[in-house]
């Protein structure tokens, strides 16, 4: 086939960047070369629309080992010789088109950049975002999704400890599904993604290849219309079995020390992973792609090199020892193929029988070297000025603060997901601490040591949609919120940046000022960006308008627990103990899901926020629980003060007695969500000490009430057994999905 401009823009190339193909090969590609120039400067591989600003984000810290970008996933230093390599990914587009197989191969992709390090997965987390809970393609959505996570997860044998789970019209079509994978390796065992040493053998080891995933970077670098379904060859199929198979053998692999690098082949395949290792070593590589082995005959050079089969490997090996590569590999009944050597050229030259089917500079596909890099224009959006005009005086206060209450409870984005997390394997390994005695962070011991690691994502998406920049900086907050709460010190985080289409100004705009929020929260924190992802075009296109999906740069964040004794959790203790908020309360109801629940009010400007008194309030907070103050703490988010007092009383049926402060509004005292805002209990006899800290160091407190009995008694009213909530709190999402 002749390769044209048009033949480019079928691919997703634009007229310029096909000229700069031509001008960097200095002839026209033929189909080869331009469907891995397709695929490896797409949005997806090549991060052209998102790389400037990327830049600009802290990537420096005391306890990182590598810098964000250098590996297939970050690496920070927990102590006692160990590192820990994590790292958040986007499978969106697949999983919206056939949400099982796009879950699932998430969920190995992710793994796979964990364990490519010379890292063990220990746990996994993941955060979902999904359209309206009553329609039906959403229930379909949301089964598929989350059998495909517990499938693989479960198989796999890496338990999952944490997540979320959001619903909202905006995700209808373009459902996001983002997975994070966690690992422990010893200092100085881990491998690189580089190739080096000329003349050294490459190997493709793992499964089969097959014509599953061809030009799925690209497809995930559109936006999806009503004719996306046509793309479904681009969905990958994942088989968890042999993926745990290609776990113990790359470790076992590993320490024969046989290995030079190593990079898992996730998007663009063959391609990705040669070009990367070896612009990266400054060497080039031949290949011979009819030594692949394949699952289906016929295939072509251009499918070989740009399949995304899952569970493979590239492996760079020391000339001279093939042979234990190859024990290790057949030991445990796996492909394990010399496809290739390391040359000087710096070109991924690629054979087919023979013939010279492509001859493309390395440095020329990959990120920082020839991949084009762009910054569009942005403009602020012109939503954000209505949203300015709200007024909390429009709000009418509930007549009825029961109904209300229960009005808010049975929200999806609040009621309890156990439909979703029972489907999980989180006791696998024997490592999680806070499946029965739940944290605000995942707490995963580290085995041998009197460690653990605090994990967690979060995002509030209509918090950055209200304001990107104060959105960004509350989901990094919210996180750290979460570990400090939980007894952790936060340490680094991973990001999944998901947007619309970086072509249109107002979601660029988004995109910029998300992660100028994102940037200052985390020099606030000290917590450095570690790599992550970036997914542009998640909007739905219709006939008649284009939809993008609220800005949702989801947080995962890294947490240690230098003594596992100081593990917080949510749970009320004991009657009688005193409940506390920590933190100012204010006459706030912004973007609520009290608003959209009980006023069919969608969308408003962002709650109350202040950094340096979010940071104030952590680093109280923590000294609070070194001093063992602390029966219980839960920060104070979505759903506002009585959806955490309700959590907290959830666990051991324990009820609660409070009393609002006048001086504000009952809806908003128990309903809104301001930030830097915590409840804690602690022992009667501990009260007066509590007291002197909060006013030693100037932390806003008030005391609520104490815990009591099995019923929930606000004001002196008795809303009922705790029992009666418990239930609409535990069977509302089952309940939903069930019905057809």
């Amino acid at each position: 086939m002749a390769v044209t401009p048009d033949v480019a823009k079928e691919l997703g190339l634009t007229a310029d960047e096909f000229q700069q193909i031509t001008h960097i090969l200095g002839r026209t590609p033929n189909f080869t070369e331009i469907s891995v120039f397709s695929v490896m400067w797409s949005e997806h591989c090549s991060y052209k629309n998102s790389i400037v600003w990327l830049k600009t984000l802290p990537r420096e810290g005391d306890r990182l080992l590598v810098e964000a970008g250098e590996e297939n996933a970050g690496l920070v230093d927990i102590g006692d010789g160990l590192a820990c390599a994590f790292k958040i990914e986007s499978h969106n587009h697949p999983s919206a088109i056939e949400p099982y197989q796009g879950a699932a191969t998430g969920v190995g992709g992710i793994h796979r950049d964990i364990f490519t390090m010379g890292a063990r997965p220990i746990a996994a987390l993941n955060s979902l975002r999904f359209g309206n809970i009553d329609l039906a393609h959403t229930k379909h959505l949301v089964r598929g999704v989350v059998k495909g996570i517990g499938d693989y997860g479960n198989c796999f044998g890496v338990p999952t400890v944490g997540g979320e789970v959001y619903f909202n019209d905006c995700y209808n079509q373009n459902i996001l599904v983002n997975a994070m994978s966690v690992g422990i390796v010893k200092v100085g065992e881990t491998v690189s993604a580089t190739a080096e040493g000329v003349g050294n053998p490459v190997f493709i080891v793992g499964s089969a290849t097959g014509k599953d995933g061809i030009h799925g970077a690209t497809f995930a670098s559109a936006d999806l219309t009503e004719d996306s379904a046509d793309d479904l060859p681009a969905v990958q199929v994942g088989d968890p079995f042999q993926e745990k198979l290609l776990l113990e053998a790359s470790l076992e692999a590993i320490r024969t020390g046989a290995i030079v690098g190593m990079q898992d082949m996730g998007a663009a395949g063959i391609a990705c992973s040669s070009s990367e290792m070896s612009a990266k070593g400054g060497v080039g590589m031949d290949l011979h792609l009819e030594k692949v082995p394949t699952r289906q005959a016929n295939m072509q050079a251009f499918e070989i090199m740009i399949s995304e089969s899952q569970e493979r490997m590239l492996i760079v090996g020391h000339k001279g020892q093939e042979e234990k590569l190859l024990e290790v590999f057949r030991k445990w009944d796996l492909v394990c193929e010399q496809i290739g050597q390391v040359t000087d050229s710096g070109h991924i030259r690629a054979y087919y029988h023979g013939e010279l089917v492509s001859d493309i500079p390395a440095d020329s596909l990959v990120l920082g070297g020839g991949a084009p890099v762009y910054q569009r224009e942005y403009k602020r959006p012109a939503y954000m000025k209505k949203l300015e005009k709200f007024s909390l005086s429009q709000v009418p206060q509930p007549e009825d603060l029961k109904e209300a209450a229960h009005t808010l409870l049975a929200s999806p984005n609040l009621i309890s997901r156990r439909w979703v997390y029972e489907q999980y394997d989180s006791m696998v390994r024997t490592n999680s601490m806070s499946t029965n005695a739940p944290s605000d962070a995942a707490i995963v011991r580290i085995k041998g040591s009197d460690k653990a690691l605090a994990m967690t994502v979060d995002c509030n998406s209509s918090y950055v949609y209200a304001d990107p920049y104060v959105g960004a900086m509350i989901a990094v907050s919210e996180a750290a919120r979460n570990i400090v709460v939980s007894g952790g010190e936060p340490v680094a985080i991973t990001n999944c940046l998901n947007f619309g289409n970086p072509y249109n100004p107002e979601a660029y705009y988004q995109f910029v000022h998300a992660i100028k929020g994102m940037g200052d929260a985390c020099k606030k924190f000290g917590t450095p960006v570690t790599g992550g992802n970036v997914s542009f075009y998640n909007q739905s296109v219709f006939k008649d308008r284009t939809e993008p999906v609220h800005p949702t740069p989801t947080i995962g964040m890294l947490g240690i627990l230098d003594d596992i004794t100081l593990q917080t959790t949510i749970g009320f203790k004991k009657e009688n103990d005193q409940i506390y908020m920590i933190g100012t309360p204010h006459n706030d109801l912004n973007a609520s899901e009290y608003l959209r629940q009980a006023h069919g009010i969608q969308n408003t400007p962002p709650p109350h926020f202040d950094l340096d008194e979010e940071w104030h309030l952590q680093q109280n907070v923590k000294k609070l629980i070194r001093m063992q103050l602390i029966e219980s703490a839960h920060d104070i988010s979505e759903g506002g003060m009585f959806s955490a007092l309700l959590e907290s009383a959830f666990i051991h049926g324990l009820g609660f007695n409070i009393e609002t402060d006048g001086n504000f509004r009952k809806d908003a005292y128990l309903f809104g969500e301001s930030q830097s805002r915590i409840i804690i209990t602690i022992a009667p006899d501990k009260e007066d000490e509590l007291i002197s800290q909060m006013n030693a160091h100037n932390i806003s407190f008030t005391r609520l009430g104490e815990v009591s009995g099995d019923r929930v008694i606000i004001d002196e009213a008795d809303f009922g057994p705790l029992s009666e909530w418990k239930t609409v709190y535990e069977d509302t999402l089952s309940q939903k999905l069930d019905n057809q």
